[in-house]
């Protein structure tokens, strides 16, 4: 009994934190569609089938049976698959490929987190339009609602999405259940609307509207949207609440887009189908229905940016993105985090395109571009993982779902010139940062010419003798201990500041998500010794209490940064990016009082 109330408040939960996108694509997606196209009993049968088996193929098998089963303790996103694939890779420029697609479906990625808000929270406040009296709002006052909600969203973030969940769920419960509700209830009648479900429909569909049909799937993909975020979010969670709750939730967008459908067979007139439907059915209840559309669009924007922060979080552990400070929001589950500066570049990037594109029906023509190239980059990486693992039926099936990944990303390119470039601008934000700081790293590690361990102690056994030690134990922070970064031996060797114990603590990412170990203090030579941490990629961990626990009482922290010295453009911005992330003892929390930075100075 107890296994169940707890699968019951995991599917609630998750319909809180993950399935606000998907789940509220039905306000938007068929009037996107039918505003191109028009409405007769060929296209909705057509179209219908379309979305039925996008969703099917696209969310079901691809993501939910394959994506999520390659994890590892559910964890998932872009940066998951290329870990779980870079191992299996023996070449270099194998790795190198693996690695740039990763980062540009992380930019794609992002780039579509900025456009999701707008458009779910523009078009939900449009349905005031059909209230009597409110027929006149202006597009303006429907901006400035839209904003006004964004902000309160991004200002409740910080309170954590464990709470937000809890806050959320019950929220989302309902609306599935209005969603089929309404559907069922158009449903009945025309049944004859249930026939949509054949795919032969929308192969008719595709083949008899050549180019035009072609075309259409840019918007059909709207359907989907928020499924990488489901993917990427899969840390808060864990996978099995997200697929029991996937079951109900596909169930609930099906009745309603057949139900959507049936309502436009009668009405081909409506402008917005799922709000013209509510009111047409049930005008008493369209007011509550409006508000609890908000919320919907509001916990909508939830999943993004919480799939944001953990798409984040993974940049920096796996040190393809620069350090950020993160607060960690729940001390039971892990990957419960918040990252400030996120949340409030975020926020400025969503107002702005509130106000550059001031309606849903002109966000559709940018949404969709960056979903469909990230959807494919994540059903490419799966189909080369599942192929280096030697299954082969699943790698046909992968493979197959790939080139349906393919051809919706074709069909939405002919957006690039209607505003489809703005998402590609802002992806290209978070792409250079990244690549400049991937590549800065490499030549600073250069630069920097670390020394190795066997060198170190020679000078070491040398000086310790003989120099005044300080007493207590002062503690040292490198990547590898077999390589020392420069600042330690300029410590000890050129200001002659030795400690009695000199510890030096490496911090090791493992190939695997999650887990802590650390062993004994290992006694290299008299003063000197080695502490070794070794956290799964993924792993959030407090590194004070480690010390703690391991009984290390440290009475100095030293720690290297670097005072880069340069005129070229692109290092330039490397070195403010470097100067304005924490240090890795701001990262971990380490106590302030004992910490001492030495810097060195680098010309790039």
């Amino acid at each position: 009994m107890a296994h169940s109330s707890f699968s019951l408040q995991g599917v609630v939960k998750s319909m809180g934190l993950v399935f606000g996108d998907i789940g509220t694509s039905p306000i938007y997606a068929l009037t996107a569609i039918f505003f191109l196209t028009p409405v007769t009993e060929e296209s909705v049968m057509g179209i219908l089938s379309l979305i039925i088996w996008t969703l099917t193929l696209l969310v079901t098998f691809e993501y939910t049976y394959l994506a999520m089963n390659l994890g590892k303790k559910g964890e998932g996103g872009t940066i998951v698959l290329k870990e779980i694939l870079l191992p299996m890779l023996k070449s270099g420029n194998q790795i190198a490929f693996v690695s740039l697609i990763a980062i540009v479906g992380i930019s794609l990625f992002i780039g579509d987190g900025v456009i999701t808000p707008a458009i779910s929270i523009l078009s939900a406040v449009e349905g005031l339009l059909l209230i009597p009296g409110f027929e006149g709002t202006t597009q303006l006052t429907i901006m400035i609602i839209a904003a006004i909600i964004a902000i309160g969203l991004f200002m409740f973030q910080a309170r954590g999405t464990e709470r937000v969940a809890f806050a959320f769920g019950p929220i989302m419960v309902l609306w599935f259940i209005c969603l089929a509700g309404f559907g069922i209830f158009s449903i009945l009648s025309n049944t004859s609307i249930l026939l949509a479900i054949n795919p032969m429909f929308g192969f008719n569909y595709l083949s008899h509207h050549g180019l035009e049909g072609f075309l259409i799937l840019s918007s059909v993909i709207l359907c989907a949207t928020g499924t990488e975020a489901l993917y990427a979010d899969m840390g808060h969670l864990g996978r099995e609440p997200i697929i029991r709750a996937w079951y109900i939730v596909f169930i609930a967008l099906v009745c309603n887009y057949l139900g959507q459908g049936a309502f436009l067979l009668s009405h081909p007139g409506t402008h917005n189908i799922l709000f013209g439907m509510v009111f047409t059915y049930a005008q008493v209840i369209y007011i509550p229905f409006l508000l609890l559309s908000v919320a919907a669009t509001v916990i909508a924007s939830q999943a993004m940016i919480s799939g944001l922060f953990s798409i984040v979080y993974q940049g920096i552990t796996t040190r393809i993105m620069p350090l950020l400070r993160i607060e960690y929001t729940s001390p039971q589950l892990r990957s419960q985090i918040y990252i400030d500066i996120m949340n409030w570049l975020l926020l400025f990037a969503v107002l702005a395109v509130i106000m550059i594109f001031q309606s849903s029906n002109n966000l559709t023509m940018a949404y969709g571009l960056a979903v469909s190239g990230d959807m494919a980059i994540t059903g490419f990486l799966i189909t080369w993982i599942l192929f280096a693992r030697g299954n082969i039926v699943k790698t046909v099936m992968a493979g197959s779902l790939f080139c349906i990944n393919i051809i919706f990303l074709l069909s939405n390119v002919h957006k690039i010139p209607q505003g489809g470039f703005w998402s590609l601008l802002i992806a290209f934000v978070p792409f250079c940062i990244i690549m400049i700081y991937v590549s800065g790293q490499k030549k600073l590690a250069t630069a920097l010419s670390p020394i190795p361990l066997d060198d170190f102690l020679v000078k070491f056994n040398e000086i310790y003798p003989k120099v005044n030690r300080i007493s207590g134990t002062a503690l040292f922070f490198a990547r590898d201990f077999r390589k020392l970064p420069q600042y330690v031996s300029r410590i000890m060797f050129t200001n002659n500041i030795v400690y009695d114990d000199n510890i030096v603590i490496s911090i090791i990412r493992t190939e695997q998500p999650f887990g802590v170990t650390w062993g004994v203090t290992r006694e290299i030579t008299r003063g000197f010794s080695i502490f070794e941490i070794y956290l799964g990629y993924m792993e959030i961990v407090d590194i004070g209490s480690i010390l703690k626990e391991a009984e290390i009482e440290e009475k100095t922290i030293f720690y290297g940064m670097e005072d880069i010295i340069t005129a070229h453009v692109v290092w330039r911005i490397f070195a403010a990016i470097k100067r304005l992330s924490p240090s890795v003892v701001q990262f971990y929390k380490l106590p302030s009082d004992k910490i001492h930075g030495v810097v060195t100075r680098v010309e790039m």
